[in-house]
């Protein structure tokens, strides 16, 4: 007889008076004992053919067994793997619901399912991930990004330093390029656990701040940061320190900033939201045009190039210098 392991039961193993037996459970019951009753057989089988004079006799019928049982083991790793899913995904939604209700002075952001219910019973312009959710996130974390930065710099340095993107308003296409990429990537895990969230993070905010680094000095022959001095980092583009922080914003993300946002955007009426959102979207490309064109022309500056034309001349009067630095106080020319 072949030797028992016997598994202590858990807490939450030991059946109640208060619990439920769901189907799920039963069923892994009923394979238990099928199992059980199957090992009993194969004893008996292990017997038989050691005592065969001739074991080849069995072949047939153990080659069927192996086939019945490895597709019985495919079929437990795919419901266990459901089963876990399932676990994680009723107690991330119930945790989601339920937070805040301790702390009655901080207002709480809604949970993604409750977020979904009023996208689902409505026929708002911005439901789900449509074209227009996404401009107002580019939007929303182009502007929210830089105030966030602003703010930190203020609390760790003293002092307000402008951390944007671009030459009208404080907006940065970084954040709003990374806001989007949060949220198509984490957008199917969230309604589940913080974990899964956390590792998404982790991987697409460093996957995105290592892509626009190398974008910006590869195009422009600048930098914007510069992490070479950082333990664990990768060319001086991303480091272990800011890809942790990555996974933890993931986290923020993906259970607290995107329902709020979700939250504001279904307050829009219809037509007044698609005015906007188009509205920023002409904006935001002129924006981007003139910002190319003046930084491409402060870096021919900067290499002591004359204009040639009017047109260099105007940009040289409107954009100096001086402006150029204060807008990108970070921005260095390689």
């Amino acid at each position: 007889m072949g030797r028992r392991i016997i598994f202590k039961l858990r807490p939450y193993e030991k059946i109640t008076d208060a619990d439920v037996i769901t189907k799920p459970e039963q069923s892994s019951q009923d394979m238990l004992d099928s199992l059980t009753e199957t090992e009993t057989a194969l004893q008996h089988l292990y017997v038989d053919m050691a005592s065969s004079a001739d074991p080849s006799e069995y072949t047939e019928d153990v080659n069927a067994k192996l086939r019945s049982y490895r597709r019985s083991s495919n079929n437990l790793a795919k419901a266990y793997q459901r089963n876990a899913v399932m676990i994680d995904e009723l107690s991330a939604r119930h945790k989601d619901l339920m937070k805040g209700k301790k702390i009655k002075i901080i207002p709480k952001a809604p949970a993604n399912s409750v977020i979904d219910l009023e996208e689902s019973r409505s026929k708002h312009f911005a439901k789900g991930l449509n074209i227009y959710k996404i401009l107002m996130i580019v939007y929303i974390g182009s502007f929210a990004g830089v105030v966030i930065e602003m703010l930190w710099c203020l609390l760790t340095r003293g002092y307000i330093e402008s951390r944007a993107g671009l030459i009208y308003g404080p907006f940065n296409l970084l954040y709003g390029a990374g806001a989007v990429v949060m949220t198509l990537s984490l957008y199917a895990f969230r309604n589940k656990g913080r974990w899964i969230s956390f590792l998404g993070g982790f991987a697409v905010g460093s996957v995105v701040e290592y892509v626009c680094s190398w974008w910006q000095e590869t195009f422009f022959g600048s930098r914007s940061w510069d992490y070479s001095q950082m333990p664990f980092n990768l060319n001086g583009r991303i480091c272990l320190l800011y890809s942790i922080f990555w996974g933890f914003l993931g986290v923020l993300w993906v259970k607290t900033i995107y329902p709020w946002m979700a939250k504001l955007i279904l307050k829009l009426p219809e037509k007044l939201g698609k005015i906007l959102t188009w509205a920023f979207l002409v904006f935001f490309i002129f924006n981007a045009i003139v910002t190319v064109i003046a930084v491409f022309r402060w870096s021919q500056r900067l290499d002591m190039i004359d204009p040639t034309n009017d047109f260099w001349k105007f940009i040289d009067t409107r954009f100096p210098n001086e402006r150029m630095e204060r807008i990108f106080a970070n921005m260095v020319f390689e």
